[in-house]
This record gives structure tokens, sequence and C-alpha cells, in this order.
């Protein structure tokens, strides 16, 4: 009798293009595993999902949508941005409904960004899909005006992956502060969330935040001073999906300093990176958090332009275990490019960590924030840049490294230019960037490491009104736009018995 199967691998070939899926490996004659040359090809598909931007009225937000031009794609795809608020038969926006809504923002082509803005506080949070051509490296900014206010400034963030677990330190309670976070559900069925806070004594009572309902295709903003009665100055946010998944920001708000979207930190290791503190910082703190049962000694080191320097006063950082432990660094720049750089002075314990960065002083003061993030790896991309008041800083934490950095064409013209940069080992550089020549509108920066050791990379965008000094800053971590597969010895499609 003949009976076909299909092959194993062609499925796993395919289960990796699509979604990540990285490590494969195929039995031998002999019964024995044996790990094939992995070939890397470009992702099919991916998913971004845009926080609500703003409740304010006299807000402006744009969106720009930028996928980085990759060898071995296709001709087809498309990448698009819907509204997470479905629009119901009688007209009214109703989340789950079943009805698509025109997309708010279409890719045009690969290589040039597109922009669409809007207004007011009542703009939704998004859904967006990329595929085919569009979906290795596609980067969705969204950035955010408010002239007046609590949060008053620039406000800046990713779009970013839905998953299933996230830590903010940084976030807060305090009575100045108005922080929310924002869960954002892309699938058709709900999701349930648990959000716990912690302190600089431990856990924090939260009288709301198990079993948070987060209906299918929508957006749910929770106010963390409605979940506990505690007011903390710095507080550690965990968000823990226990069915489904959505993605997650944390959206801080100060009543007289401005604020921005605090994004998650990288997943919890012993060594971390926190890279592109503003080289005329007025205040920097640095906020840090354990998960698990053990304390965690930390040795704290500024990369300067000119080397790995330790800040006066904070040598190491003892950060006790279930607790969150803040500290202030001050203007520890020094009119200088700077990264922190976290490592263990002893054994390593995981950690969590990130910057809240001021400029300004008085009354013209404005807030961002750096989460530790994951190095560039094979590629980085940051959108939403302009000709005046965008400053890219790479960092170089272990070992001398060459970078490649791209400019893009802009979005409404111009021709694309790159430069390659050498970062000395344990510096952070803010670099010159590339002059694309005719280039009008926003355009991306898309970094490459070329040689040496791991890259560190963070993009700032400046915009001073009224003498208030707005930014924004955006790590930026791997693309996650090509992924491993294996190379199959020969055509398992078919297999006779």
């Amino acid at each position: 009798m003949n009976r076909t199967t299909v092959s194993l691998i062609a499925c796993a070939t395919a289960l990796a293009a699509v979604t990540g899926f990285a490590s494969l490996s195929a039995p031998d004659a002999s019964g024995t595993d044996t790990a094939k040359a992995a070939a890397e090809l470009p992702v099919e598909r991916t998913s971004l999902l845009c926080p609500s931007p703003s409740l304010s009225d006299i807000a402006d937000t744009s969106y720009t949508s930028f996928t980085p031009v990759t060898k071995g794609t296709g001709s087809d795809g498309k990448a698009e941005l819907v509204s997470a608020a479905k629009e119901s038969e009688s007209g009214d926006k109703k989340a789950g409904d079943k009805k698509a809504d025109k997309p708010v923002l279409t890719a045009k082509e690969p290589g040039t960004p597109d922009t669409e803005d809007t207004s007011g506080g009542d703009s939704p949070a998004l859904i967006g899909t990329a595929e085919g051509r569009f979906a290795p490296g596609w980067t969705v900014q969204e950035t955010t005006e408010v002239a007046a206010g609590t949060g008053r400034g620039l406000q800046g963030v990713n779009c970013s992956a839905a998953d299933t677990a996230f830590w903010f330190p940084g976030a807060s309670t305090a009575a100045d502060r108005t922080d929310y976070v924002h869960l954002t559900n892309p699938d058709d069925s709900a999701a349930v969330v648990d959000i716990e806070l912690y302190g600089k004594d431990g856990a924090v009572a939260a009288t709301a935040g198990e079993d948070i309902t987060v209906p299918p295709r929508s957006s749910e903003p929770i106010l963390l001073s409605t979940l506990t009665g505690e007011k903390q100055t710095n507080l550690t946010v965990h968000v823990n999906v226990r069915s489904g998944r959505v993605g997650a920001a944390v959206q801080a708000l100060d009543d007289k300093i401005g604020g921005d979207w605090l994004a998650a930190s990288t997943d919890p290791a012993g060594s971390l990176v926190l890279p592109g503190i503003p080289k005329d910082a007025t205040a920097v703190s640095l906020v840090a958090f354990a998960p698990g049962d053990e304390d965690a000694d930390l040795k704290v080191r500024l990369a300067s332009p000119s080397g790995s320097i330790t800040p006066a006063g904070n040598e190491t950082l003892h950060v006790k275990a279930g607790m969150t432990t803040a500290v202030d660094l001050g203007a520890v720049t020094r009119g200088e490019a700077g990264s922190l750089v976290l490592t263990p002075t002893g054994d390593s314990v995981p950690v969590v960590a990130a910057l809240r960065v001021t400029r300004g002083k008085g009354d013209k003061q404005e807030t961002a924030f750096i989460p530790a993030t994951r190095p560039v790896g094979a590629r980085a991309t940051a959108a939403d840049n302009s000709a005046k008041g965008t400053t890219l800083s790479l960092v170089a934490p272990s070992g001398t490294a060459q970078v490649k950095v791209t400019a893009s064409a802009g979005s409404d013209g111009g021709t694309p230019a790159s430069k390659t940069y050498t970062i000395k080992g344990g510096t952070t550089q803010d670099v010159e960037l590339p002059e694309p020549s005719g280039r009008k509108g926003t355009y991306a920066l898309t970094v490459e490491p070329v040689s040496g050791g791991p890259v560190y990379a963070a993009r700032t965008l400046a915009a001073t009104e009224d003498g208030i000094p707005g930014f924004t800053v955006q790590t930026l971590p791997d693309d996650r736009g090509m992924v491993a597969v294996p190379e199959a010895d020969e055509d398992l499609s078919v297999l006779q018995k």
C-alpha cells in the first residue's frame, strides 16, 4: 500500500518563515539527531500593535510605516494598519465587531516611508499586519505632540508585537503622575491579563489587577492608580497574560514635566544595556527590579565617547529580590553622548531596568524613558526621522564594531544614502547621519552591524516649542526580519511505504 506523508522539514521551514521559529534538526540514518546547515530566509508575515496615542483634545499624532528592502522576497505583499475598534452596522465603533474598517495607513513600497496624521483624543489603537515583501523588518512609529496639559511635549513609541509577558520598571502612582497600561488584543478571542505592581518594599496590593479581560480586536487603557491606593514614585509593572496574547506599553504622564511612552524592558538578564542618553540630559534616574528570589549586585558603567567610566558615587547597585530600586544619577552624561551598561559583580541574577531622562530646567523640563534593550543583531530600523532634531546613538559595550547606517529615501522623494562607522569598544557615539540627495519628508534609519562585537542603538527625536525641549527616545533592537531554517539533504516531500 502507498502512503503519502507531508515532509516534517518542509512544514517546519514554512512555519519558521512566518513565525521566526529558528532552530531545527533532522535525524540521520542511525536515528541520531544531526543539526543541518541553516539558511537565512525573510519572514513572510508579521504583525504590530499601536496603542491609542492620547486622551488630549489638542494632541497631534503621526504614524510612519517603513519596510527595509530585503533580498529574497517576492513581488507580492502588503502592509496596513486598521483600527482596533471595529465599526458596527449602525456606524458606531464597537470592539470585536467583525465588519472590517478601511485601513488607517497602507504602505506603498518597501524602502520608502508612508505617513498618516490624526488629531484629537479619540484616536483608537491600531492593529497592523504585513505580508510578503513588506514583512521583513516592518517598523511603525507613533509620534504625538501635546501642546499643553498633563504629559505635554513629544511622545513616541515603536508599535510592537503581541506577547504574553512584559516588564515596565519606571512606572508610578505618585500624585503628579498619570500612568496608563495600554493593552491591545489583536486576535478574534478575548485575552485575560494580570497586572502586578512592585514597589520599594515589594509587591503592592492591587485590588483590580487580576483577570482583566481584553475583548477581541480591541484595546484597554488601565489607569494604574485605580489598581492600588498606594502612592509610589517608582514602580515595576509586570503584565502577565493568562490567556491569549496582547501588545502592552505604559503611557507615563507628568503634571509638570511632560511625559512619554515607557516601552517594555528586554527579558530579565544578568547584564543589560540602556543606550542613547541625550548629552544634554539634566537628570537621569535608573530604576531596576530583580524578579527572582535572589538579590542582584550590579556594576554601573557609563559608556562615553572616550570610553567606559564609573558614575561618581554610583559604582554599584544592589537590587533586592522582588523590590524596585531607584537611584538618581544626576546629569551623568556631562554634555557628552552616553549609554548605561549594567553587569553583575558576582553571580549573574536576572534583572530588568529602565532610565527616566529629563532635559531642561525649572518649568521648561521634559521627560522620556530608555528601557534596557536587545542588541541590534542583524538589522534594526527607526522610522519618522526629520532633517533636524534626529540623533542616532550607537554603543559597543564589549568590543570594537563596524556599523553601516542607511538613511532611506524621504516619504516625498529622494535617494537613499549609507555610511559605515567604527565604534570603539566601551564607547557610545552620536554619529553624523548620512545625507541622501533630494530627500523630502520624513525618512527611516536602518542600522546593520558589519563586523566586531555586539552593537546597541537608540534614536532621539527632539523638537523645542515655547522653550520646552520636547524629546522622545526609541531603542533599536533586532527587527527579526530574517529567520534561520534548515536545509534538507534530500527531497522528503513524499515517502512511500
